[in-house]
């Protein structure tokens, strides 16, 4: 009896896991209820892992409101931060369904949501400052058709005594770019002395370190996806054992693992010699 019971509490994970899931992006989050069953029930009975809702890669092109409205209803109305990265069939009214249950999230991180509106974003973020709650942090890059316009309404709900100084530390990720004066993800440059300042499509820079690339052929290096590396991030960086390109680290899940090999070999290789 005594030994069943030794190899019953074997079995069971150590509690140190429990802490960790709260961090998890959604996809884990369910792989991990399905180790065992006293996982699955710590999962699916306690609320802390639900208070902060990551959907990511490979969820985001799937999920839909419907089944995003069964995962938000486990944190019960007290979801904080909903992340959704490239979740293209979320709209505007799945989203406002979910933030009129759950009025004190506090991070909305909507970028790639192309489904998504800037009226819905705008009607979102003033549910969500409604009674003087604190929306701390608003992204919502990759969204189509955002106007400065907009990005004002969107300021002045977030931080309505906001002074005409751009903020250290704002809260949107999106501004308006001082070349092209469009609303993008605007970037400082990480060079000493550099004070070079605008989006993506009017200053290039390395996608690893934020360096702008002065036109300087030695410092623009080829790789395997459509992002820009420097030299220095270039030769860190693993290569493709066929074209010898590297991939950036925000396009890593293209790689294409050898057996047996810790190298790989890119998406473009892959289909040419497979």
């Amino acid at each position: 009896m005594e030994e069943n019971k030794e190899h019953n509490n074997c079995l069971d994970p150590h509690e140190s896991l429990f802490f960790v899931l709260s961090y998890l992006p959604l996809f884990d989050l369910l792989c991990m209820s399905r180790v065992c069953k006293s996982m699955r029930n710590v999962i699916n009975c306690d609320i802390l892992p639900w208070l902060e809702i990551k959907v990511d890669r490979p969820l985001s092109s799937i999920i839909t409101d419907d089944v995003l409205m069964k995962v938000v209803s486990k944190a019960k109305g007290k979801l904080r931060v909903l992340a959704l990265i490239n979740c293209v069939q979320i709209t505007d009214d799945g989203l406002l369904r979910i933030i009129a249950q759950n009025p004190n999230i506090c991070k909305l991180h909507v970028q790639g949501c192309t489904n998504l509106s800037p009226n819905g974003v705008i009607t979102a973020v003033k549910l969500l400052t409604n009674n003087n709650h604190i929306l701390q942090s608003l992204k919502i890059n990759g969204i189509y058709n955002i106007q400065k316009e907009d990005l004002k309404v969107l300021n002045n709900l977030i931080t309505p005594n906001q002074t005409q100084q751009r903020p250290k530390h704002p809260s949107i990720d999106v501004d308006i770019c001082p070349k092209c004066d469009d609303v993008r993800m605007v970037f400082d440059c990480t060079r000493v002395l550099c004070k070079c300042r605008g989006c993506e499509f009017c200053i290039q820079r390395c996608k690893e370190c934020g360096v702008c690339i002065r036109g300087n052929d030695e410092e623009l290096e080829e790789v395997a996806c459509e992002d820009t590396l420097c030299l220095q991030c270039w030769l860190k960086l693993p290569k493709c054992r066929f074209c010898n390109k590297p991939y950036c680290n925000a396009h890593v899940y293209k790689q294409h693992r050898i057996s047996g090999s810790s190298g790989f070999i890119c998406d473009s290789c892959y289909s040419k010699f497979t």
